[in-house]
């Protein structure tokens, strides 16, 4: 099958106004200048609201349903739920393949998949609604509200904020204990435990990437309210917001309706699914959450200023404002190389410059699952993916949309429009080489 002349297609779409959807697709930091000058440069750049043309968006979809007919007549994936999301209405929703190839049952909209590390971004939403409450503060040292909290570093430990924490600048090394996590070794002692690490630098000054460190954000939350963080999500968050299949932990994902299991290679081109691990479900801020493509458009619309009666604008540009530098993610895959020409780390959210726009996007990796989400918040125009088997096509097809959106040059970063490979290679056995770019 050709696909090299999908070039052609949108150039064509565009010069010929195309109809809005097919049938198929209806549905070193101390140089960082200070967060709230960050935030207000931010907000000034963004205080309007620019259009993409509208011919250009319709083509970019009608190519992303085109490249989509590929990856699921090439079985790259074992089942994926994607929809893009425009001036806070759902533009473009798409779901292929199979929430359980072992039964047949296809995922749909209303299918719960994990959602990995972008559940970072509903622990930082709270701990922000919290704080707009009165409860505590950015600033609220974890120590005096964590008395089981230690680092190596002695005054390092009482210098720890709950932005650090959320930001990714504990200074601890990437990933501290994730490896002793998918070992079941119990959140509750890693924590005690990080007192043994030696620090990479001091708190606050560099990036490391955590999903233990990170959790205890609900402990935290816990300590000053009295009330369970998932709770709190619940009441704040997922209900106000409709978002009904939402939830949190393995019990929740295998009661749902239909849930997408987690699948593995199995042969040159099938998959076979297995049971969900149980092991970051223990970090329940950094990665418990569960939910549908219905739930995360809802979400996607929030994060993009579309419920202030929900998370109100003033949060979210404190949530995306940059923070910490993270230069390594402009470099790790070929799309970041040629579009990215800086990064940082949020809270709970990356920040790329992205032809020169600014993007806030998000990824999630755990065994079987792979997620992500983005958004232009200058224009309003965002996309959430989310596949139940490894493989990062879901991701390398967003700056297609949006290369296509923005009027860039064409470049096939997903690998659809070249002959396809001729075999699926199993993933390699290192341990979740993807959680660094979670």
């Amino acid at each position: 099958m050709q696909f090299r002349k999908l070039p052609l297609l949108i150039a064509s779409l565009l010069g010929a106004g195309a109809t809005w959807l097919p049938a198929s697709a209806a549905k070193a930091f101390t140089d960082t200048p200070p967060a709230a000058d960050i935030r207000q440069a931010r907000h000034d750049a963004t205080d309007f609201s620019a259009t993409l043309p509208p011919e250009r968006v319709k083509a970019a979809l009608q190519a992303y349903s085109h490249w989509l007919d590929v990856v699921a007549e090439r079985n790259e994936v074992a089942g994926l739920a994607t929809a893009v999301v425009v001036d806070n209405k759902v533009a473009f929703e798409r779901t292929i393949g199979y929430a359980d190839v072992a039964t047949q049952e296809p995922v749909t909209p209303t299918t719960v998949f994990r959602l990995a590390s972008l559940s970072k971004a509903f622990a930082t939403a709270i701990t922000g609604l919290l704080i707009e409450d009165g409860r505590f503060s950015w600033d609220t040292k974890l120590a005096d509200a964590v008395p089981f909290f230690q680092l190596k570093d002695a005054q390092a430990s009482g210098e720890v904020t709950v932005r650090d924490i959320l930001g990714q600048r504990l200074g601890l090394p990437h990933n501290t204990y994730d490896q002793m996590l998918e070992d079941n070794v119990p959140y509750e002692e890693l924590v005690r435990k990080l007192d043994e690490v030696t620090l990479t630098c001091n708190v606050g000054q560099c990036y490391g990437y955590q999903n233990v460190a990170f959790s205890l954000i609900g402990d935290l939350i816990y300590a000053e309210t009295g009330d369970f963080f998932y709770h709190q999500v619940d009441k704040r968050l997922f209900f106000p917001l409709g978002m009904t299949t939402a939830s949190y932990g393995r019990e929740a994902l295998e009661g749902s309706k239909s849930w997408a299991h987690p699948h593995r290679p199995h042969g040159a081109h099938n998959w076979e699914s297995f049971d969900p691990k149980e092991a970051y479900y223990r970090v329940a801020p950094a990665a418990g959450v569960n939910a549908s493509l219905r739930d995360m458009e809802q979400w996607l619309m929030a994060q993009m200023g579309g419920r202030p009666d929900v998370l109100p604008q003033a949060l979210l540009d404190e949530l995306h404002a940059p923070g910490v530098p993270t230069p390594a993610e402009m470099h790790n895959t070929p799309w970041r190389r040629a579009r990215v020409t800086s990064a940082s780390y949020a809270l709970g959210w990356r920040v790329f410059t992205y032809a020169g726009e600014t993007l806030v996007f998000h990824g999630g990796a755990v065994e079987g699952y792979r997620t992500m989400i983005a958004f232009f918040p200058k224009y309003g125009v965002g996309m959430v993916s989310m596949w139940n088997s490894p493989g990062s096509v879901g991701t390398d097809l967003m700056p297609m949309v949006f290369d296509a959106m923005l009027g860039l040059p064409h470049e096939d970063w997903a690998g659809v429009e070249s002959d396809p490979p001729a075999h699926r290679a199993a993933p390699a056995r290192s341990r979740h080489k993807s959680r660094r770019r979670g």
